[in-house]
């Protein structure tokens, strides 16, 4: 049997102790490569806390909009973000040279899926290149791209292990998760646990001493690979508990329920259950990604994950049913989808974000436009998104956009949006986010998942 992957114990090193005292006294020099939504959030905390923060990205756009003080996170605000560029503690750049003055560099890179859904870690090995061309004693690493267990271990470390300096003894280097939740407005950078793993011992000092002088809480773990995991079980957790409700909402039609009232029935159980909903299929970039990381490191240990895959089939199929009961609503008015008028409300992937990556909503919209539907969308959050081959823009909220519609189609429950005056405007819903609960409709024919 094979055993548990563990960091390696070591005497804690000169490098170790010099850098541990730069933390403690505010000193240490930040590199965030990457200000994404991971990235600009980070490097923004971090200079909150007293940090001397450089963010890089290689989008020269981006970073001559953060250095102007205009933030493209619904998250950081224009004044949290112009706070600490006038404080000196914050800049953005989009060359590296100077990343080997950083004493900490924290790796916030996209890890999207090639075309054949396997992961891509091109931007992992670029960016650990990049930080391998000035590595020097005395730096603390941490990858925070969300990637398949090994990552760290596997294909980061001998990137680093090539310039002849020693992990745990030289430099330091970790695995610690983003958590990032757009748009909550419970939880935060600041107060969300952090997960961090390490090489060695000394690595997780030196991650968690780091992390813990801006955060609430870390937890330290046995190991880079564990840390990993544990970041796929949570979002894969997610992926394969909407998929149930997704199946859920599948069943409740056949048997002509609601599945949105048998849901919220079960969760008046105060133990044992869990409260998920069903949509109109998964977003974001977590969630949708995720699991197949996991999935594709399992299968070359020729091992299938059956709860993965198929909750992944359950949940890509949404959007497809979503048509399908645009198709019912629009035969019950006796109009084909061909030529019909719809409107999709909210193309975000959840409500209240401007957040658009992976959202089933513009799959929604390019199934229905295959069907040959004239599809408009109003979103308050996006002014205008790439579709196939051009840009679209959201229209206003008019009454008479909403009563021209042939069909309505809800895709995010955005609070700034009056979910009374739809009801009573469209002459038809489809309804995936249980927004017009409650709300009568004397004039429309609303269909639910």
């Amino acid at each position: 049997m094979s055993q548990p992957k563990r960091s390696t114990v070591l005497e804690p090193s000169e490098a170790l102790r010099a850098l541990l005292a730069k933390i403690a006294n505010r000193e240490a020099r930040i590199g965030i490569i990457g200000q994404g939504y991971v990235g600009l959030p980070l490097a923004v905390v971090m200079a909150e806390a007293g940090f001397d923060v450089t963010g890089y990205d290689v989008a020269e756009e981006k970073v001559a909009q953060l250095n102007e003080g205009t933030s493209y996170i619904g998250d950081i605000d224009n004044s949290r973000l112009s706070a600490q560029l006038g404080a000196g503690l914050y800049r953005a750049r989009s060359t590296f040279e100077d990343l080997g003055e950083r004493d900490v560099i924290s790796i916030c890179v996209p890890t999207p899926l090639s075309k054949t859904r396997d992961p891509d870690i091109s931007y992992i090995v670029q960016a650990s290149e990049d930080v391998a061309r000035s590595l020097r004693p005395g730096q603390l690493i941490v990858l925070e791209s969300t990637t398949y267990p090994g990552t760290t271990e596997e294909l980061v470390l001998p990137i680093f292990e090539k310039t002849g300096l020693k992990v745990g003894i030289d430099y330091f280097l970790c695995f610690s998760p983003e958590r990032v939740d757009p748009g909550n407005p419970r939880f935060d950078i600041r107060n969300t646990p952090r997960l961090m793993g390490g090489i060695t011992s000394n690595c997780i000092n030196a991650g968690a001493s780091m992390y813990g002088s801006f955060l609430e809480q870390v937890v330290q773990m046995s190991s880079t690979q564990a840390a990993e995991m544990a970041k796929l079980l949570e979002n894969t957790f997610r992926a394969v508990n909407i998929g149930l409700v997704n199946e859920v909402a599948l069943m409740c039609k056949k048997l002509g329920l609601e599945s949105w009232e048998v849901i919220d029935a079960a969760a008046t159980k105060p133990f044992g259950f869990m409260k998920f909903y069903p949509g109109p299929g998964l977003g974001g970039h977590c969630i949708p990604v995720d699991p197949h990381y996991l999935s594709w490191i399992l299968k070359t240990l020729n091992y299938t994950a059956r709860f993965v895959e198929l909750a992944s089939e359950v949940n890509t199929s949404m959007p497809t049913y979503v048509t399908e009961l645009v198709t019912e609503a629009l035969n019950a008015h006796k109009k084909p989808v061909n030529g019909s008028k719809v409107v999709v409300l909210g193309i975000a992937y959840k409500a209240n974000v401007s957040d658009v990556r992976e959202s089933p909503a513009l799959d929604v919209i390019e199934l229905l436009r295959e069907k040959g539907a004239e599809v408009v969308y109003h979103d308050p959050y996006v002014p205008d998104v790439r579709l196939g081959h051009g840009t679209q823009t959201s229209e206003a909220l008019t009454d008479d956009l909403l009563s021209s519609a042939d069909c309505v189609v809800i895709t995010a429950k955005h609070s700034s949006i009056d979910w009374r005056r739809v009801a009573a405007l469209a002459p038809a819903i489809v309804d995936t986010r249980n927004a017009t609960q409650g709300i009568e409709a004397p004039k429309a024919s609303i269909y639910k998942l």
